[in-house]
């Protein structure tokens, strides 16, 4: 009608929610940063006292200082390490001696190796548990699913790391209790040397992905389609694959989406245990040895990547959703 304003197109609010998501999620690395530079320069311990050693003398920890800008105020050195985070460059490591982003490059291809092959594995297994005691509502199989998975959630990753230790390693003598990485092993031994960290961290990320989509797969089962299409004598397994899961597909990948994101903060205490050669390690050796540069830089990464996959799993979410898109 003339004078009556037009609806704004779908895609146009879509944007700004999306927007809205990426900018948060900018603030919140932001707000990281101050967190992590804070946090790094409350440490005890003293970075130009790590390298020289005990023995120096207090002028030359004094001179070391300053040629590393510690004796600079924390402002001025917050905003210089921010600006040459900003250009890709974190610095140069106080202990060995060579570039932040050259060590993190290597140690962070092992890492996202661990995290690609754990979630391979996780999305299979979660996907399979979540459908088969969604499908077995309320009969034996789902409610053993249910205790298992529960109880998966609530171990922490040591303990199970300890009991896969004590048994496939102690006892069973069948796998390592190192991840040993090199360029020389064959593709048998590496996968032989990083089976008990994937398992530990494919457990507990399997349980929770499985539980998230056994609840998206449910509500969808309840849904008047569904009963309509079983009186129609449409066979389970075709409204399984064709409606069912093209309409839990939203929640469902949100749901691995934020599955996934706590591979971050395991890998952190699994890489710690199995002495794996990754981003993790890396960084808890950073903090015992006082290396500002190469712990900030290690713990941003975590950090963005960890915002990263939330932000996935918002932006899965809006574009999942009907009404969002309408």
């Amino acid at each position: 009608m003339p004078g009556q304003a037009a609806n704004p197109p779908a895609w146009l609010g879509v944007s700004r929610l999306v927007a809205k998501r990426v900018l948060s999620a900018l603030l919140t690395l932001l707000l990281v940063s101050v967190v992590i530079f804070v946090a790094a320069s409350l440490l005890p311990g003293d970075a130009a006292q790590e390298v020289l050693g005990q023995s120096a003398t207090a002028e030359q920890v004094a001179a070391l200082r300053h040629e590393m800008g510690l004796d600079r105020p924390a402002v001025t050195r917050y905003a210089d390490w921010l600006t040459s985070m900003l250009r890709g460059d974190p610095g140069w490591s106080y202990i060995a001696g060579m570039s932040v982003r050259d060590l993190i490059g290597t140690r962070l291809v092992n890492t996202l190796s661990l995290a690609g092959v754990t979630a391979l594995v996780s999305v299979v297994l979660a996907m399979t548990i979540g459908l088969v005691s969604a499908i077995n509502r309320g009969a034996r199989l789902d409610r053993a699913l249910n205790v298992v998975t529960l109880s998966l959630v609530a171990m922490p990753e040591f303990l199970i790391a300890t009991v896969f230790v004590l048994i496939f390693s102690v006892k069973l003598v069948w796998l390592p209790s190192i991840a040993m990485i090199s360029e020389e092993a064959t593709w048998g031994e590496t996968l032989r040397s990083c089976a008990l960290p994937v398992a530990c961290l494919a457990f507990v990320v399997t349980a929770q992905m499985a539980r998230l989509t056994r609840a998206a797969v449910a509500d969808e089962l309840d849904r008047p389609y569904v009963e309509m299409a079983r009186l129609k004598g449409v066979p389970l397994r075709r409204i399984v694959l064709f409606h069912i899961m093209p309409n839990a597909a939203g929640p469902v990948l949100n749901a691995m989406a934020l599955s996934l994101s706590y591979l971050m903060g395991g890998a952190l205490v699994i890489e710690t245990i199995f002495s794996y050669p990754g981003l993790a390690s890396l960084m808890v050796n950073a903090v015992t040895s006082r290396d500002m540069p190469l712990l900030q830089a290690c713990a941003m990464v975590f950090c963005a990547a960890y915002l990263a996959l939330i932000l996935i799993a918002d932006i899965v979410a809006i574009l999942a959703n009907p009404r969002l898109r309408a």
